[in-house]
């Protein structure tokens, strides 16, 4: 998400490493360095200005800790000052005291605002809610269509509507938006989450017809759906909106691609609104909360463990878990065992999202460098699959024409196959290591053995 900016501060943060003290210069040195890096990852030029100058207030005034190095005194104002400026707390969502919530969608067209609204209502049953799907697009071919796809694929409610009959444009708009309600409450729904017209540009049509829906539905919630790939035309398009009707909060999509992160840092600043949610990938579980004190840390390679443990604790079944770490203490760690560590693992996102939560800091720095190809996963599963229960149970009886059959079977080459039982064998010697109780001790002398967990798997 941040790792072109997470590069160049930390060579910021490097050019204060073996001073004394800080001074006014060697800070000038760093501040320029660090203003270079944000407006590279194309934060706001004046967002970027304000924070340079109440990080060199704080660096050179009597809040540095002496106990300290300089580089870490630096770190630690610049964390904070991050914290700031992204919202300190993460934002809460707001709810109707009288159901339903109604939560309109706002945005340009192509921000993802379909996907995101149905990731949100997958978000809100996740947690208990009730929530109901409807789109007032009534302008974009086959735009209520794909909300209708979106809604099938995460078993929500959705108020379809007839479109037929005399109302037309925005008449028909707000008619199926009032009708959307009133089936929200008759069905039970707690929320409702309005899919809106989108336009390639902002236009006085979008923003009137937006108003209305405004005035009709009185929303708990109004989230501008941004294009993070858009850099600061996100922040100026959320601006625009935020003016016309009172944004509640915004939400960042395509974070997981090539986004310099300048959006996100912005957004606040400039619509002093928070950023509530970011989508991550295309699945609908891909949506997460947005956490600044959190974001700040990725910024400064520190990872994000923290919602690395909460994914694994949502996704990872624990009896399983307990039930593995005694195969591994004994030494029972088969094939099978194998393959269900790499589902579990799959369960949790993209590799290249989980690898990003990890600090890049001893032996883990080079993380960022490790490529991941989401489809080796589903090859090794393949692989396993392919081998008869016996085998799986036993990965020393298989011998060189075992290895064809596997091979033929899977789809794989007979290199793959022996590739994967090397990197079987590595990886129960080293999980058998950690799971014995040496994690503190040996942790950051070891190695990491080729293959393991993601490197070389079959067909790289």
């Amino acid at each position: 998400m941040f790792e072109n900016l997470t590069d160049k501060l930390q060579r910021a943060f490097k050019t204060l490493r073996g001073q004394g003290t800080l001074t006014e210069e060697n800070i000038t040195d760093a501040l320029r360095e660090i203003r270079v890096a944000l407006l590279e990852a194309d934060v706001n030029l004046n967002v970027a200005q304000d924070l340079i100058e109440q990080i060199r207030v704080k660096a050179v005034g009597t809040e540095v800790l002496t106990a300290l190095s300089p580089s870490e005194q630096v770190i630690k104002i610049v964390r904070d000052e991050l914290i700031t400026l992204l919202g300190k707390d993460t934002a809460r969502f707001k709810f109707a005291s009288q159901p339903p919530s109604v939560i309109l969608m706002a945005g340009l067209q192509g921000s993802g605002k379909t996907t995101t609204a149905g990731k949100l209502a997958a978000w809100l049953k996740k947690g208990g809610h009730r929530p109901m799907l409807v789109s007032v697009d009534v302008y974009r071919p086959a735009a209520r269509e794909q909300l209708k796809v979106v809604a099938k694929s995460i078993e929500a409610k959705l108020y379809e509507g007839d479109q037929k009959g005399e109302a037309a444009g925005s008449a028909l708009v707000e008619r199926l938006a009032q009708e959307a309600r009133r089936e929200a409450r008759n069905m039970g729904c707690d929320t409702l989450i309005v899919d809106t017209a989108g336009r390639l540009h902002i236009d006085e049509d979008l923003m009137s017809e937006m108003e209305r829906l405004k005035k009709l539905l009185n929303p708990s919630e109004i989230l501008f759906i941004a294009d993070a790939m858009t850099g600061q035309d996100a922040v100026n398009s959320a601006a625009d909106f935020h003016k016309r009707l009172g944004l509640t909060g915004v939400v960042l999509t395509k974070m997981d691609g090539d986004a310099r992160g300048g959006a996100a840092l912005s957004i606040r600043h400039v619509t002093g609104q928070p950023l509530k949610f970011v989508g991550v990938g295309e699945k609908p579980d891909a949506l997460e909360p947005f956490h600044p004190d959190r974001a700040a840390n990725r910024i400064l390679g520190m990872g994000d463990i923290l919602s690395l443990i909460e994914k694994a604790g949502q996704e990872i079944d624990q009896k399983k878990a307990v039930e593995m770490q005694r195969k591994l203490i004994e030494n029972d760690f088969t094939l099978d065992d194998f393959r269900d560590q790499m589902r579990q693992v799959s369960k949790l996102g993209s590799l290249g999202s989980l690898l990003d939560m990890m600090p890049k800091v001893g032996m883990l720095k080079d993380l960022k460098n490790v490529k991941v190809d989401e489809k080796e996963i589903h090859r090794v599963v393949a692989i396993i699959d392919s081998m008869t229960p016996r085998e799986r149970a036993n990965h020393m009886i298989v011998n060189g024409s075992r290895r064809r059959r596997i091979a033929k079977g899977s789809g794989a080459t007979v290199q793959d196959v022996n590739q994967l039982l090397k990197q079987y064998s590595q990886a129960r010697k080293m999980m058998k290591t950690l799971s014995g109780g040496f994690m503190g001790k040996k942790l950051g002398k070891m190695k990491l053995p080729p293959g393991f967990p993601f490197g070389d798997m079959p067909g790289r």
